[in-house]
């Protein structure tokens, strides 16, 4: 496992990061022992980041974490380093976002609660809220830093305008922005805009949602309950393209000696903007595939090849609040 500085953080992380998200129930119904025994899987492998919101089955996946990390949290060193996130409300059958400072201060104390911690190690704002000026929302987690609540502060889903105005309350030291193959908007002034400022970058959706593990073809039936089963990303011809590029892909990784999974976690990493990136995973096995990656390197050649098959390829946006 491969370990970094997590930018102006200063804290050391895996550059595997374990995502909670599937924990939540936003991905279908899932086994809560099985998914215990993944986080723990995570630990035997070396990763040593985790992350997880709120918004994740409002303390649904941060329970499940906090209990499966029970043992490092209650240690005296710091084994292990969680990221959540909060600002986004529950409404009815949905979510606003709210990154008010009286909800995100009660968002706080509620993944506090859950998690079983009395800090959080890095705290995001889940989605920007234009309702919400930024020196509201950042001055509020100064303070929740000032009083020990949270240790570090970053956001999710950000633009560089938006962690400018940020910025000019309170330092953002971390950014979540979602990149894999088929999602490559951050590339052009993000990610060089956090390597400028020395901000952590952690990926997330690093798999496509799925795409690239392989797993899926045109005879997948996703559950209803599955937030994919009614995105655009995952029917029509759009879909079909992808599968193709996929297949082209896969026979890349083969080439490489890797899986596809490993082949498009460490196409992420040839980035080098980017700190870690998010695997999310219910089962063990698909822990140790994705772990295995951490520091595989690949060759110019490759890298040539992989970017000829995404040039077929079709935009994947994924998921917004309002679309869950």
């Amino acid at each position: 496992m491969e370990y970094v500085t997590y930018g102006k953080t200063g804290l050391r992380v895996s550059n595997i990061a374990l995502g909670t998200w599937e924990l939540g129930g936003d991905w279908g119904a899932f086994d809560r022992d099985q998914a215990i025994a993944a986080i723990r899987q995570a630990r035997d492998e070396g990763i040593t980041f985790f992350d997880t919101a709120q918004a994740y089955g409002f303390g649904a996946s941060e329970e499940i974490l906090g209990e499966a990390l029970r043992s490092e949290l209650k240690g005296a060193g710091d084994e292990v380093v969680i990221a959540t996130k909060g600002g986004l409300r529950a409404v009815g059958d949905g979510v606003v976002r709210d990154a008010s400072p009286a909800f995100l201060r009660s968002g706080v104390e509620d993944s506090l609660r859950f998690l079983g911690v009395d800090t959080i190690d890095l705290y995001h704002v889940h989605w920007p809220d234009a309702k919400v000026p930024s020196a509201e929302t950042a001055g509020a987690l100064g303070e929740l830093v000032a009083e020990g609540k949270i240790r570090h502060v970053g956001a999710s889903n950000f633009g560089v305008a938006q962690m400018e105005e940020f910025s000019e309350t309170r330092p953002l030291e971390s950014l979540q922005p979602p990149y894999h193959m088929f999602r490559r908007g951050v590339e052009a002034e993000i990610l060089p805009y956090c390597e400028a400022e020395n901000i952590g970058v952690m990926v997330y959706a690093s798999l496509a949602h799925g795409l690239l593990t392989g797993a899926l073809n045109e005879a997948t039936v996703l559950p209803d309950d599955d937030w994919r089963a009614s995105n655009a990303a995952f029917h029509g011809d759009g879909y079909r393209r992808n599968l193709q590029v996929v297949d082209r892909l896969r026979g890349v990784a083969a080439d490489a000696g890797c899986s596809l999974s490993q082949l498009a976690l460490a196409w992420i990493f040839s980035n080098s903007a980017v700190h870690a990136a998010i695997v999310g995973s219910r089962t063990g096995s698909h822990v140790a595939e994705a772990a295995a990656a951490s520091s595989l390197v690949l060759s110019d050649d490759v890298l040539a090849r992989i970017e000829e098959i995404l040039a077929d390829s079709v935009p994947v946006a994924g998921a917004t609040p309002e679309s869950i």
